[in-house]
């Protein structure tokens, strides 16, 4: 069914997500983080993903659990859903602009995880939402996910849309990784075989 719900409960955080891949871009997420709630949006609504997201953490700290945590329980319901990856494209690329700022992601589910994020943002807020965040959630993502990811600002100046067209670009990879191709046979490897 192409379909998971993740359950992560922690002493920092508890968090819910149920996840379609072969959605219409439904979405209900709090996470108690604003900024990061309309980020997460961006993926299920350009990526075409049904996501529900519920997450409570330790926000009287700071929201560092909470998005780290949001990003370990999405790569795993990506992976959940994914199951075998039998006939995925495997490979995704997007890249989006958001008014002044243009960014790119490409990624693979391989199976190996690794984050290349060629992004320098300064340490500074977006609302409450510490910009160093992104990266975190990126790294989460892509160690429980078992996906490799590329993420390359071109340009760009103002905070939120350098960070919106990061999210929007990789909702577009996403989306085609997550396609099914009917050429595929078994899976896209010529091992055989994917992670």
């Amino acid at each position: 069914m192409r379909k998971a719900t993740i359950n992560r409960k922690t002493n920092e955080t508890e968090i819910r997500i149920e996840l379609a891949l072969d959605g219409r871009g439904e979405h209900a997420v709090d996470t108690g983080v604003p900024f990061f709630d309309h980020m997460l949006v961006q993926i299920a609504r350009h990526g075409f993903f049904d996501l529900r997201v519920a997450a409570h953490g330790d926000l009287e700290i700071d929201a560092h659990h909470t998005v780290e945590d949001v990003g370990i329980a999405l790569g795993e319901a990506f992976k959940q859903a994914l199951g075998d990856k039998i006939g995925i494209r495997r490979y995704g690329r997007g890249t989006m602009p958001m008014h002044e700022s243009l960014a790119s992601v490409i990624l693979d589910f391989s199976g190996r995880p690794h984050l290349v994020f060629n992004v320098d943002i300064p340490k500074a807020q977006v609302g409450n939402f510490e910009t160093e965040l992104v990266e975190e959630f990126f790294t989460a993502f892509c160690n429980h996910g078992g996906v490799n990811v590329h993420v390359n600002l071109a340009y760009g100046d103002n905070l939120h849309h350098i960070i919106e067209a990061i999210f929007k670009a990789f909702a577009r990879a996403l989306d085609e990784a997550c396609g099914l191709d009917p050429r595929i046979d078994g899976v896209l490897s010529s091992k055989g075989k994917l992670e």
